[in-house]
């Protein structure tokens, strides 16, 4: 007989996995990828006939450093954006963590906290080896989805004196700065407008959920020293952002050329961004191959779009702390 290990929402809840957790777990994967010690293909979209009010996403990736052998990984997840309509997340997800060798299903969780946290710590990682290290402002359009965990992951690696935040609806943006200040002694000031989260920021993070694109994250209040994450679904930037980039860095250059959607979808469509202008892929960083921040004036840009490694390297500390715990559900398979 073949069981694998089901973990719900609450059940990975009570493992108590933590943010410094999860940091270490993407900074090492991340390295991994710039070693050439990871296997996956650009994520897949499935875009139901249903209106247009959200799609799923398809990611496949596998890490041979996890583990004895090495962990193989899927993971569904929607981006639903109306969902707040109905009291859910916009993102829900599920992976499935499959033995490289056999094929052998190990596990299926909820991967909704794995998809916040991990795309918290990926612009912590980022942060870390590319902004400056006294940056003091943090500013961030956006409040739901993976808001939270961006900000208050940050808020651990530096000393900030003030985080701003906006998003479109003010009942949204004042109940998230609300649940900010619940879990940060930093200053959090709620903001109406993207410029007034941007001007003068050390730290600019693009999380909006738009439908259509528009420039919240305006080319003009990004200072020299600024480190600059656009990460939207939809793009918020305006087409000259790169103009006045000293660097340009993404997760992975295949992932960043796939798909329909992605805040830089027109820089690589219109050429602006290409394999020529990029300056690194974050693991050739985080690895040593390259510099990061070589100056406190260089304006940096991090785009990662999400890599599916990133969840597999979260999903197997789960199992791997599940099973010294003998939590979850145990499903025959067959």
């Amino acid at each position: 007989m073949i069981h694998l290990r089901f973990l719900s929402g609450p059940d990975i809840e009570e493992l108590g996995v933590g943010p410094d957790d999860a940091i270490a777990a993407v900074e090492s994967v991340v390295a991994a990828h710039g070693r050439g010690e990871t296997v996956f293909e650009p994520r897949m979209h499935l875009v139901p006939d249903n209106g247009g009010v959200g799609h799923f996403n398809i990611l496949r990736g596998h890490v041979s450093t996890l583990g004895q052998n090495g962990v193989a990984g899927v993971k569904v997840v929607g981006d639903f954006v109306p969902n707040y309509e109905r009291g859910l997340p916009s993102e829900l997800a599920m992976v499935t963590l499959l033995d490289p060798y056999t094929g052998v299903p190990l596990s299926i969780m909820d991967a909704t906290w794995i998809t916040e946290m991990r795309t918290g710590a990926m612009t912590a990682v980022g942060a870390r080896y590319l902004a400056r290290p006294d940056s003091r402002v943090l500013g961030h359009v956006g409040a739901r989805g993976t808001a939270f965990a961006n900000i208050t992951l940050l808020d651990r690696l530096f000393d900030l004196d003030e985080i701003r935040v906006t998003s479109r609806r003010a009942e949204s943006r004042e109940a998230f700065g609300a649940r900010l200040r619940e879990a940060t002694d930093t200053p959090v000031r709620v903001v109406e407008t993207a410029d007034e989260v941007f001007d003068g920021a050390d730290i600019l993070v693009e999380a909006s959920r738009l439908t259509e694109p528009r420039p919240l994250l305006r080319t003009a209040l990004v200072r020299p020293g600024a480190f600059v994450v656009p990460y939207g679904t939809v793009s918020a930037v305006e087409l000259d952002l790169l103009d006045v980039m000293d660097k340009v860095v993404v997760d992975d250059w295949r992932e960043s050329q796939s798909g329909r959607f992605g805040a830089l979808r027109a820089h690589v469509d219109t050429g602006r961004l290409s394999e020529e202008s990029l300056y690194a892929q974050l693991g050739e960083i985080v690895s040593g191959r390259k510099p990061g921040r070589e100056s406190p004036e260089e304006r940096i840009l991090l785009w990662h779009r999400g890599l599916s490694i990133l969840d597999v390297a979260l999903a197997h500390l789960i199992l791997t702390r599940a099973e010294a715990a003998g939590a979850g559900t145990m499903l025959r398979y067959r």
